[in-house]
């Protein structure tokens, strides 16, 4: 199910800078969320694991199973959202698998894909978002009308934009460092700069929805692509230094204007 995955020279170098203590493995099958079964398997590849648990009433009354879940003792390694390349601390030493849905994706691009969980995993940010939200995940729930599938992703967008802000200061020394990588994630953002530019347009005519509209604006940050109103809100300092209760603050905001 699981291999360890042979590094490029520019990902093991940031393997090396970053996070030289962690594993990077692919996974034979794709997945959104491993059985949790599959998951204990990585006990033979670890030295421990440590499954993640949260406050239950941190959570919603009609929060998705899936994030019940997570915020349990179960194992839980993987969530929607993740996208190719998933990473978790809930191992020692921690891990980063890569997905068979990278395959047909340029080299350079995965290299970028892994070579940004391991800085993630080196700036010890939230593994999800409701270790960035805590508690005031009820908050947003509330902010946020809609149903509980789409708050979910609003959320997973805001966190993955806060988390974007602080990568990006990374990546903005790549260019002398990691050339190869830099060029990646420049190209990434080229590609995303039309998409993003319409964005507030296609909310406004209903050809897309409010929360893939989010996940594709936090999702520029990273990138640093100018953003849109209301989006552009979130690609601050204040964003960064606030977190959370900017990111409510600023869903009460937009869903006041979007009703008006």
């Amino acid at each position: 199910m699981f291999e360890a995955r042979s590094l490029s020279d520019r990902v093991e170098a940031v393997r090396e800078e970053c996070a030289p203590d962690v594993r990077v493995l692919d996974c034979e099958r794709d997945f959104e969320t491993l059985n949790p079964a599959v998951a204990e398997d990585l006990g033979l590849l670890v030295d421990a694991l440590e499954p993640a648990r949260y406050p239950a009433d941190w959570l919603p009354d009609d929060a998705p199973t899936l994030l019940a879940r997570y915020a349990s003792s179960d194992l839980t390694i993987g969530m929607p959202g993740d996208g190719s390349v998933a990473w978790t601390r809930q191992t020692e030493p921690p891990i980063v698998i890569v997905k068979p849905r990278v395959e047909g994706s340029p080299d350079a691009f995965v290299d970028f894909l892994i070579a940004e969980a391991l800085v993630q995993v080196d700036l010890e940010v939230p593994e999800h978002f409701i270790g960035f939200f805590e508690e005031s995940y009820r908050d947003l729930d509330q902010a946020v009308p809609l149903d509980p599938n789409d708050t979910y992703q609003v959320a997973a967008a805001l966190s993955d934009g806060w988390v974007g802000l602080q990568t990006r200061e990374v990546f903005a020394d790549w260019p002398d460092e990691h050339s190869e990588l830099a060029d990646a994630w420049q190209d990434a953002g080229t590609r995303l700069e039309d998409r993003v530019s319409g964005l507030s347009r296609a909310v406004a005519r209903g050809d897309t929805d409010f929360a893939d509209a989010t996940e594709l604006a936090c999702a520029a940050i990273k990138h640093a692509i100018e953003l849109p109103a209301p989006f552009a809100a979130l690609d601050t300092d204040a964003y960064l230094d606030h977190g959370p209760a900017y990111a409510i603050q600023w869903a009460e905001k937009t869903f006041d204007s979007l009703e008006d």
